[in-house]
């Protein structure tokens, strides 16, 4: 199908549109492309783009600049909330939303998308009064929705609103959790049926000016993804793609480490790029890689922030704590309370890192530059100011030396909790202006795959490339296939040789290497947000 049929499908009256493009064969621009036209048609009504990350939050209003408010952009699980604030007394929820669903974790959004699309069931007035608002919608990487969000874009369209859904089933990367619901799973197949028109994109124009041969590339490899075949990296490959072996020699859980002749060719590519992605599936193989690269390679935070939510559970329970102390237990308390970790590490003597968990170095709590937190700064404040002195003393003085901080962002935004009269005032506009700086990654940047959805970049790294970090299962192809297509110009695969052979005997192997066959294979990964 080509550019001019989605082009018109898109412009169509019909109310739902569906259309399936591969990543880097123009999704973004097409949508973004009839956002602008309709915006500038004019109108009563806006027009909503809903994404499920900021990353893509950010692209789009990049691409539809100029068209000030006619364009509304926001994630869905955001217009859930909305919707939650508003009806929250109805659903039995506090007034306060963010603060409910980030003490449930990593579920808050699904439980939350849950009681929302229940009561949307049952009044559908709701509904109506949205899809008057916005007479066109438009849902990016709608694969991923959950059964909760599916229907709810489900019920805008039945309410009227023009549904335009564009999404790629491989990638989805964002594993559901099985719980109780009333909504069915997103089906692509089935939503494909149900539309009144579906069309698909082929042309990688991502690649069209740069680097025509890796787009192709990258297409034949989905190709094989997605029919659970193998991927050839023996004959064929173009010259922007380069396979390097390496062992892992780190004895440590989901840390990376090489020898010296085995990591030269990954340094040497490294330090060539000026725009470069080094991705992975793990946080923790992320973090570890700070110290693989000198530290000189900071960390993509992305737009979560579970170390400084964590952080404000923390505090919440500690007041709690602290109202129901005597007078003396409150010196005890506050010694809790001013080790709390955001976004450092400690480095341990053997040259690889481990995270801390509410523990700080002995001398962190005694030594006297370190800021002690009285009764009454036994709070946010008092966390913050003891934070911003302890990134002052890692740089000063050498007691300090192995502390490191790797999540500086999020560790910087813990520190301006204290500019706030409450912790929860403090997050609640130090995430609102984060979400509409829309900040983007530095020109190099460490990052695993789930949060560089969305993103592009001249050159990627993947590594390392084994059946530890790539299981052979659906979703991992799927995760693999999101990491190789955010390459431009260049791509390098960090491939096991030891690792991948340990799963050949499986009937569905996607291996690097297969000695003595004609070609090598391929893998998949874990999910991890």
């Amino acid at each position: 199908m080509s550019d001019d049929s989605v082009h018109a499908a898109l412009r169509s009256d019909v109310p739902l549109v569906v259309v399936e493009a591969p990543a880097g064969c123009g999704k973004t621009f097409r949508g973004a492309d009839y956002a602008r036209e309709v915006a500038i048609a004019g109108g009563p009504n806006r027009l909503l783009i809903l994404t499920h990350t900021h990353a893509a939050c950010s692209v789009f209003a990049d691409r539809t600049k100029g068209v000030g408010s006619r364009v509304e952009i926001r994630t869905i699980d955001s217009v859930i909330a909305h919707i939650a604030c508003a009806y929250h007394a109805g659903l039995g929820l506090p007034a306060d939303i963010a603060a409910w669903v980030r003490q449930r974790g990593q579920q808050g959004y699904a439980e939350l998308a849950l009681s929302v699309a229940a009561i949307l069931n049952r009044y559908p007035m709701i509904v109506a009064s949205l899809a008057q608002r916005h007479r066109v919608v438009i849902c990016d990487e709608h694969q991923d929705s959950s059964g909760e969000q599916h229907s709810i874009v489900m019920a805008l369209q039945s309410q009227g609103a023009r549904v335009r859904v564009f999404g790629d089933p491989m990638q989805k990367i964002f594993k559901e959790r099985a719980r109780v619901s009333a909504c069915p799973p997103c089906d692509w197949n089935q939503l494909t049926r149900q539309a009144q028109a579906f069309e698909q994109l082929d042309v990688p124009h991502r690649w069209k000016s740069g680097c025509p041969d890796l787009g192709q590339w990258i297409l034949t490899t989905r190709t094989a993804l997605k029919t659970g075949g193998a991927i050839d990296l023996r004959n064929g490959l173009p010259p922007s793609v380069t396979v390097v072996f390496a062992e892992n020699q780190s004895q440590r859980n989901l840390e990376y480490q090489l020898s010296t002749q085995d990591r030269r060719q990954i340094d040497t590519f490294e330090r060539a790029q000026t725009s470069l992605l080094i991705l992975t599936p793990y946080n923790d193989t992320a973090r570890c890689f700070r110290g693989f690269f000198n530290r000189r390679i900071p960390l993509w935070e992305g737009h979560t922030r579970p170390g400084l939510e964590k952080l404000l559970n923390a505090l919440a329970a500690g007041q709690r704590i602290a109202q129901s102390l005597p007078p003396r237990s409150l010196r005890l308390w506050a010694k809790w309370a001013r080790v709390q970790p955001v976004g450092f590490r400690q480095q341990v003597p053997e040259g690889s890192t481990r995270r801390l968990y509410g523990e700080l170095p002995g001398h962190t709590c005694n030594h006297p530059g370190a800021c002690a937190i009285h009764r009454s700064r036994a709070n946010h404040c008092g966390v913050a100011r003891m934070l911003h002195r302890l990134s002052e003393l890692a740089t000063t003085d050498p007691h300090f030396d192995d502390i490191q901080i790797d999540c500086r962002r999020e560790f910087g935004e813990a520190i301006r909790l204290g500019d706030f009269d409450t912790a929860e005032d403090g997050y609640a506009e130090i995430t609102h202006r984060r979400i509409y700086s829309r900040p983007k990654p530095p020109e190099k940047a460490i990052s695993i795959i789930h949060k560089a959805k969305g993103l592009e970049c001249d050159s990627v790294i993947v590594m390392p490339c084994d059946a530890k970090n790539f299981p052979d299962k659906p979703e991992a192809r799927c995760l693999l296939y999101v990491a190789l297509s955010r390459a431009k110009s260049r791509l390098m695969l960090v491939v096991s040789r030891v690792a991948q052979v340990r799963c050949l005997p499986s009937e569905l192997c996607i291996s690097f290497w297969k000695w003595a066959s004609a070609s090598f294979g391929f893998l998949n990964g874990s999910i991890n947000r």
